[in-house]
C-alpha cells in the first residue's frame, strides 16, 4: 500500500447554516459542492482548503456531542497552515472569533495557536516559515 496524502477531513456539525457560514465566510474556504441527502435529512458540504485539500462538513440530525474536551480519544484537532499567523489571528478576531495566545512549538520553533469552530471543535493555525 502506498498512501499519497490525506484526501479530506470530515466534520459533523450541530447547526449546518451556522457552520457553513463559519467555514466559508470567516475562514474563507471555497465551496466545491453542496448536497442535500433527503433520505438522511443531512447536508454535505465539500470545502476546498488551499489548492488541493478538502473538508467535508456534514449535518446529521441527532448526532451525539463530543464526549469530552479536548482529550477524548480520536481526532484531537484540525490544523491549518498559514503564511502569517498574526494576520490570520487579526482576521479571525475581527469576525468575533476568540483566539488563544500564540505559542512556540518546542520541537520546530514554529508559532501556533488554537481557536474553535461553532461546535467547539479545536482548530489550530500553524505558521509556515
Amino acid at each position: 500500500m502506498n498512501i499519497n496524502k490525506i484526501h479530506h477531513a470530515a466534520i459533523i456539525c450541530s447547526n449546518y447554516k451556522r457552520s457553513k457560514k463559519f467555514y466559508t465566510e470567516i475562514l474563507g474556504l471555497d465551496i466545491i459542492a453542496e448536497t442535500y441527502r433527503e433520505e438522511r435529512g443531512s447536508f454535505k458540504l465539500d470545502l476546498r482548503v488551499g489548492t488541493a485539500d478538502q473538508i467535508e462538513l456534514f449535518s446529521f440530525p441527532g448526532a451525539p456531542k463530543r464526549p469530552s474536551y479536548p482529550e477524548a480519544q480520536g481526532l484531537r484537532h484540525l490544523a491549518f497552515e498559514v503564511g502569517d499567523i498574526d494576520e490570520a489571528i487579526c482576521k479571525l478576531e475581527k469576525q468575533g472569533v476568540t483566539v488563544e495566545p500564540v505559542r512556540i512549538d518546542k520541537g520546530t520553533g514554529q508559532r501556533f495557536t488554537f481557536f474553535h469552530d461553532p461546535d467547539g471543535l479545536p482548530l489550530e493555525l500553524y505558521e509556515k516559515i
